[in-house]
């Protein structure tokens, strides 16, 4: 068995208020989630209007199935043309940690 996740820290662009910050941030999660089956959730600076932290986690039974969906995951949010990545970090644990 493995265990990926990915924490994405986000700069978002044009947003003034949390309630903007919230119509930017819960597609990218929603999308995340539907297009993946991944669990994903935004997991820090709750109350920063222009930043976001959001975690992604999956298990899988093959290493490369994983790491193939958490590559495309990490190209999703890297993509969208409203949010900045600033990083990204990435754990995989397997059987043998």
């Amino acid at each position: 068995m493995y265990v990926g996740t990915l924490s994405f820290d986000l700069l978002l662009g044009d947003v003034h208020s949390l309630k903007g910050k919230r119509s930017v941030v819960r597609p990218i999660v929603a999308e995340l989630q539907r297009k993946y089956s991944v669990s994903a959730a935004e997991v820090d600076h709750m109350n920063l209007h222009r930043r976001a932290l959001i975690g992604v986690a999956m298990v899988s039974g093959d290493a490369a199935h994983l790491i193939d969906v958490l590559d495309r995951c990490e190209r999703l949010v890297a993509g969208r043309p409203e949010v900045e990545l600033l990083s990204v970090r990435r754990r995989i644990h397997g059987d043998d940690d």
